[in-house]
């Protein structure tokens, strides 16, 4: 069954490089997962997510 995570934090906590860390290590075991971000969010461009130490991935 999937799971869904959710995380708050203050400004500058790693919430993102978090995100895009989990990510990545479900990728490695094969695993899908799903990055969603808001529509009127366009700090990363429309469909990015993207962390302040340069890690991105599509949303």
């Amino acid at each position: 069954m999937a799971k869904l995570y959710f995380y708050y934090s203050a400004m500058n906590a790693g919430k993102t490089t978090n995100l895009l860390q989990s990510r990545h290590n479900y990728a490695e075991r094969g695993m899908n997962t799903l990055v969603i971000k808001p529509r009127i969010d366009s700090r990363s461009g429309e469909n990015r997510v993207r962390s302040r130490i340069g890690l991105e991935a599509e949303a």
